[in-house]
């Protein structure tokens, strides 16, 4: 086990490294959520998580347009 000067050492160079590593990874809740966005609506080309959302998105958005088939079971 370090003490002193050594152990201060020692959590200056972890404290550095943990910044460069927390700075590498970048956005991840950014990353996260736009890898949540599985679903695009081919009219508008807007992206939504999951079916159910899709379906009241494209009944509002697009009424006249009819329905896609992967939405056809889809209770919304």
């Amino acid at each position: 086990m370090a003490r002193g000067h050594q152990k201060i050492q020692s959590q200056q160079k972890n404290a550095k490294k943990q910044a460069e590593i927390k700075k590498s990874k970048g956005h991840d809740q950014k990353t996260a959520a736009k890898a949540a966005l599985v679903f695009t609506c081919a009219v508008c080309r807007s992206q939504m998580p999951d079916p159910k959302t899709f379906k009241q998105h494209f009944e509002s958005k697009h009424p006249k347009s009819p329905l896609p088939p992967e939405l056809e079971g889809v209770e919304a």
